[in-house]
């Protein structure tokens, strides 16, 4: 089966005369994989139909938060009641409290919440508050992982900034960089060096505690609890970027699945239902500082949007009222799991799969893969192939080796046999 796209292509060609390279966002643009990126009309369930009425199994799900597959009815029905009161107000609704206390009830250590309107804004103003709290400039992050595109934070960034391989972005000043203190995932050792080498300067340490914009690498053992005690001994604030793991790896997120507390946490796209927001949170004492309690200053006129709120309450109110989901939504990705071993098993070529609850992504090489060097050294050529391999007959996955793939719960079992079916078919060709 090969599918129709001339509607996407003229698009896309249509795109490009009004939009940069034809994106607003550039991992969309089909670059790393090559090929003309599908527009897309909707989505229902574990599916997306693109302009031409093609169906795709959906492995990307918003990059994350379609937890409960496209158009989940509560959502799109609670978003249009509350569209008829306005779309917007620029003032305190009584929704913005009720969100704040839901997020409070499911995730650990969370004081008070900040409501944003971005992933990027939450990382970034999450950085602000450690070093106004602190009194110290210089962060460290990890090469691969991606906190947004706050200038900061796009200095050895994964996402899109690996899929182009802009490891110095333009723009981004000297100063800025100097700031920035970079480490390899997984790579203990590397970070007590950078706390030793930077003594009493070093405000944050900000990572994705189950990396996703390497693809999936999730922490080694023992790694997140080495990194809570050196924070603890150097008056460190570790801020564990959610964006992707908040209220999907569990209803605590990561700090809940991994056992351990950051002192602040980002989420993003999850809590609005795919509606665009964000927010930080954390511990009181250290929330204090944001204005208007304090003097580290951040705001948004579109902060706490009502459509946002209403998307993200019911989203997350129907996760907690039913913990089954995540056993559920788990078990079909093991299930993935056990399936893609089976067929690439068969294969003449060097693989790992990795995969922490609903986050899995395959690498083709031939070690383990732990932090971004390993992701780049693998086989990226071959997932290229594979990705238009599996394109081509109605399945859409993450359009680089460097994203992970996100599982909804609305996808069943015949989707997932269809999944592995058709890789075994492509590397037995």
């Amino acid at each position: 089966m090969s599918y129709t796209t001339n509607k996407s292509t003229e698009l896309f060609q249509r795109a490009q005369l009004s939009i940069p390279g034809g994106v607003n966002s550039p991992v969309r643009a089909f670059k790393s994989v090559g090929g003309t990126p599908l527009f897309m009309t909707r989505g229902k369930g574990a599916y997306m139909y693109d302009a031409d009425g093609n169906q795709y199994i959906d492995y990307i799900n918003s990059w994350g938060p379609m937890i409960l597959g496209h158009a989940y009815e509560p959502v799109v029905n609670a978003i249009k009641e509350k569209a008829a009161h306005s779309t917007s107000f620029g003032a305190p609704t009584e929704l913005e409290i009720e969100m704040a206390e839901l997020i409070k009830s499911m995730a650990p250590n969370v004081d008070l919440v900040r409501m944003v309107s971005s992933g990027t804004e939450a990382c970034m103003s999450a950085l602000r508050l450690a070093r106004g709290y602190t009194g110290r400039n210089k962060f460290i992050k990890f090469e691969g992982c991606y906190h947004g595109h706050a200038d900061a934070f796009l200095v050895k960034a994964g996402s899109g900034v690996a899929t182009f391989n802009i490891q110095t972005v333009p723009g981004v000043t000297a100063g800025v960089s100097n700031d920035t203190l970079t480490a390899p995932y997984n790579d203990i050792n590397a970070v007590q060096r950078l706390v030793d080498d930077n003594k009493g300067e070093i405000a944050a340490i900000i990572i994705e505690p189950v990396a996703g914009n390497m693809g999936c690498i999730p922490p080694v053992d023992g790694y997140m609890e080495a990194l809570r005690s050196i924070c603890d001994k150097e008056g460190i604030v570790l801020i564990f970027d959610e964006v992707m793991t908040g209220f999907r790896l569990a209803a605590g997120g990561a700090q809940e699945r991994l056992k351990i507390n950051a002192d602040l946490v980002t989420y993003g796209k999850v809590i609005g239902g795919g509606l665009p927001v964000g927010a930080f949170g954390g511990k009181k004492e250290i929330m204090q500082h944001i204005a208007p309690l304090g003097n580290v200053y951040q705001a948004g006129t579109l902060s706490g949007n009502p459509l946002a709120m209403i998307a993200g309450y019911t989203m997350l109110k129907t996760l907690k009222d039913d913990p089954s989901i995540y056993t559920q939504i788990d078990e079909k990705t093991a299930y993935l799991h056990k399936g893609l071993d089976e067929a690439l098993k068969t294969a003449n070529t060097p693989y790992v799969i990795n995969r922490l609850g609903s986050m899995i992504s395959v690498h083709f090489s031939d070690k383990a893969v732990r932090n971004f060097t390993d992701a780049a050294t693998a086989d990226n050529a071959l997932f290229n192939k594979y990705f238009h391999a599996l394109l081509n007959e109605g399945i859409y996955l993450p359009p680089s080796a460097y994203e992970t793939w996100f599982i909804s719960n609305a996808l069943s079992k015949e989707d997932i046999d269809r999944t592995v079916e058709t890789t075994a078919t492509f590397f037995k060709k």
